[in-house]
């Protein structure tokens, strides 16, 4: 792909991108991806006997001549003096007192932000959290583009969503800025950006390596850990061995993934054919295992405070809904099924894990279709009225084709659960985050978020 100016508020159209706010020439980050291949079901075997492993302006001045009088010494009376010198003395209380005031608020603003519970964060995962790296990718999975972002304080950034992502929603309540993407991060980064932690996550990407191919290049789960051991390495230069390693330990690392392993893999036979070669519950094994592969070479890294995500109900979502004809009202309950093997299976992994590991490890597990099942049900009560179709799409339930460029969204947007045909409203994950965040035992298991920054700061 060749390189193109890096925007804010860029379209693409047919390939022709138009920008209205270019900052920066960016050189993409290379990406080694095979082309789409539609396999023969006959010729692909089975994976067997999979176990955990660990991966390792210048400005001239017109000159100017000024004619300086000389002044006749002014005389002051006795009286003239001590009212000048009263006014002098009043004004200088004044802004004493004024600067009082202000110095007072403005430590009361920075005892008032949160602060941070976490040396970092760092995200992996798909578009349901992707904050931009797509956007230097060869890919057809980018959302740099309006109406995306329409209430995002930064435009069209690369986010599938009409505003922030959880991955934002949750650095707010750890007190950690919004984090830098990957592939911004070999660009003007500074150590002190780069240190508050990366967002490694890309729309398209799954658990498998050729899951979401056929919309392009894009960062799987393995190239995303791989991104961040490059990311290890700058730190690395930079920091001393012990500091590093406290650094990593109390870091915070959030997975949200596998929603691409089923809908541009596993239920997307006309590409894949893990359909024809997989049960649903062996198909979901392979997912986990591969998972746990990665998930174990993180940890072995330094990594030691992970939060797993499980899969929402994508039965649910406008795409399925309109492609699965479900009766009013329902879902497709076999995507819901198939689904609910893996969030079991990923569940058990984390029992695992926190098992094997006493190292000040802690894995928790994200119940997401719990949670975002809670919503769906009791809707009005979280303020939803629209529940089942897509505030910008194109289609039955505005879910058969996803927001294009240039789209008019609906304007009741806080009203929608779904953004456009896959993803969610900023005001979905403003919940989902909170949920994540500070939820009971059935939104996150064994801890929530807030709990793993209390209990295990060591």
């Amino acid at each position: 792909m060749n390189t193109r100016d890096c925007c804010t508020g860029c379209a693409g159209v047919n390939n022709v991108y138009y920008c209205s706010n270019p900052i920066r020439r960016v050189t993409p980050v290379p990406v080694d991806n095979t082309n789409v291949v539609k396999t023969n079901p006959q010729t692909v075997k089975k994976e067997e006997n999979i176990s955990y492993g660990t991966a390792a302006a210048n400005v001239v001045v017109p000159k100017t001549t000024f004619t300086v009088k000389k002044e006749e010494p002014v005389k002051v009376t006795k009286n003239q003096f001590n009212t000048n010198m009263a006014v002098e003395l009043g004004c200088v209380k004044w802004m004493a007192l004024i600067a009082i005031i202000l110095g007072a608020r403005v430590i009361m603003a920075e005892e008032s932000s949160p602060q941070a519970q976490f040396t970092a964060m760092f995200a992996f995962g798909d578009s349901l959290t992707d904050p931009g790296n797509n956007n230097y990718l060869n890919s057809l999975a980018k959302a740099n583009y309006v109406p995306y972002g329409v209430d995002f304080y930064q435009g069209p950034s690369g986010r599938f969503c009409n505003g922030r992502t959880i991955i934002d929603y949750i650095g707010d309540l750890v007190g950690i800025p919004a984090l830098l993407p990957y592939t911004s991060c070999s660009a003007s980064a500074t150590l002190k950006d780069i240190l508050r932690g990366v967002n490694y996550a890309s729309a398209a990407g799954g658990i498998l390596e050729e899951t979401g191919q056929n919309l392009g290049e894009r960062f799987s789960f393995s190239r995303q850990v791989k991104n961040f051991e490059n990311t290890l390495s700058q730190l690395r230069s930079q920091m001393e061995d012990e500091k590093l390693r406290n650094y990593l330990a109390k870091a915070l690392v959030i997975m949200i993934l596998g929603s691409n392993d089923y809908i541009n893999n596993y239920l997307n036979p006309s590409f894949y054919p893990s359909s024809f070669i997989y049960s649903p519950k062996e198909y979901a094994d392979l997912l986990v295992n591969r998972y746990a592969t990665q998930i174990l070479a993180l940890q072995s890294l330094g990594l030691r405070k992970f939060f797993i995500a499980g899969i929402a109900p994508l039965g649910c979502i406008p795409n399925q809904i309109a492609n699965g004809l479900p009766p009013p009202g329902k879902c497709v309950d076999y995507t819901n099924g198939i689904v609910g093997m893996y969030n079991k299976q990923l569940e058990s992994l984390v029992n695992e894990l926190n098992d094997k590991f006493s190292n000040g490890s802690i894995f928790a597990y994200g119940n997401t279709f719990g949670a975002f099942t809670d919503i769906l049900n009791n809707s009005k009560s979280y303020g939803f009225s629209v529940t089942d179709r897509g505030c910008c799409g194109i289609g039955r339930n505005q879910g058969q084709i996803t927001c294009l460029p240039f789209s008019v969204p609906c304007t009741n947007r806080d009203q929608y659960i779904f953004w456009d045909a896959f993803h969610p409203t900023q005001a979905v994950n403003q919940i989902m985050a909170q949920k994540a965040y500070s939820g009971s035992p059935s939104d996150c298991y064994p801890v929530n978020i807030q709990k793993m920054a209390q209990l295990y700061q060591t």
